[in-house]
């Protein structure tokens, strides 16, 4: 298999999120068909990386999902922010991001 590489010797990154939509039921769902689409599109190849954003609270399904089924996706948040801690309503750390 021959993966793609652009001028700067980067795989091309296909992204997107879901803003506020879908709780961790559907997002689990939704992000199967999702993954069974690029399979049917063979972007798993390796010429294109996948990658989903999905809010903080669906995250732990998608690392779920992704991880048991294989998914040819990545994943990570939606929103970082410049804080570690601290008393930063609805904000989320790197050091939460990164568990």
């Amino acid at each position: 298999m021959t993966t793609f590489r652009n001028s700067e010797g980067r795989v091309p990154l296909i992204a997107g999120n879901w803003k506020m939509n879908l709780d961790h039921h559907q997002a689990a769902e939704s992000l199967r068909m999702f993954a069974a689409s690029i399979d049917g599109a063979r972007l798993k190849s390796g010429n294109v990386e996948v990658a989903i954003f999905p809010p903080f609270t669906d995250l732990p399904a998608v690392q779920h999902a992704v991880g048991t089924e294989a998914l040819p996706l990545s994943y990570g948040g939606q929103d970082l922010s410049p804080f570690d801690a601290g008393a930063h309503t609805g904000d989320i750390s790197g050091l939460f991001l990164a568990r």
